[in-house]
């Protein structure tokens, strides 16, 4: 990735980092307001890496890191913001809450710089759209996961974020609540017109989830595409196989009577 061009929208979050060690990268993608872009990819392949990137808990030898206009990140002209700048919501695997806070204190955090009537019906509110009322007193070890889960992402919203991180946040629950948090970031998501993106192993939650999904392999980008077009073209057989692709033939094209045809060699 000797050059790194950061074109489209403004307004998205536009990220294209490398470096060679010791965490080696060559990634470039784009998430638009509202959209939610998936990263997968084999563990090791740079995804919580890049998602620290984006919050300003990384720094990358090169590249840049663009969000609703700002730079966040520039190698070439030595600019980093620092993380509290970044108005970044992030939710983690584990939920990271606070055990000696409530619910309602949770998300209060992030709104400390107003008065205290307001941070608590901004919490209130958030409490609301993440279906919990009448649970803000509550502390998260009389939470359930999901529960938890519904806290860590509220009190990620709360701070009004121009970026949505979430990295791997239904993993640590059962099948059953994890469909269900699933739909309900699904319902969400009609509310807030920020980039969200979502690292996760799972395939089947990416494509039901994602309007884009990045396909990442040992740190570098392989494609980035609508779950039905990458599954249906993927970039190359590299890409197919990461997406558990199995219909993979070898072939050579070989010029026949003037004609090009395929000469089939065997299945992999």
């Amino acid at each position: 990735m000797a050059d790194l061009v950061l074109d489209g929208l403004a307004a998205g979050l536009r990220v294209a980092v490398n470096q060679t060690g010791p965490i080696p990268l060559a990634a470039e993608f784009t998430c638009q307001p509202g959209e939610l872009l998936a990263l997968v990819g084999p563990s090791g392949s740079g995804k919580t890496t890049l998602l620290r990137t984006i919050a300003g808990l990384y720094r990358p030898q090169g590249g840049r890191v663009e969000c609703a206009g700002d730079s966040w990140f520039d190698a070439e002209r030595k600019h980093s913001l620092s993380p509290q700048l970044r108005q970044v919501g992030m939710v983690f695997q584990d939920y990271a809450l606070f055990p000696h806070l409530t619910a309602l204190e949770n998300i209060q955090l992030p709104l400390r710089h107003l008065p205290q009537p307001q941070r608590r019906e901004l919490a209130e509110q958030w409490l609301a759209k993440v279906r919990l009322e009448g649970l803000g007193k509550r502390y998260p070890n009389a939470l359930s996961g999901g529960q938890r889960q519904r806290v860590a992402l509220a009190r990620a919203l709360a701070r009004d974020p121009k970026v949505l991180l979430l990295d791997e946040p239904f993993s640590a629950v059962d099948q059953v609540t994890r469909r269900r948090l699933q739909r309900e970031l699904a319902l969400l998501r009609q509310q807030i017109a920020i980039p969200i993106l979502l690292v996760t192993h799972d395939l089947e939650e990416a494509t039901a989830l994602a309007d884009q999904i990045c396909v990442l392999h040992n740190g570098v980008s392989l494609q980035q595409a609508p779950p039905d077009e990458l599954f249906s073209r993927p970039a190359s057989p590299l890409v197919a196989r990461l997406l558990d692709r199995h219909n993979l033939f070898e072939g050579v094209v070989i010029a026949v009577e003037g004609q090009r045809r395929l000469q089939w060699g065997r299945a992999s």
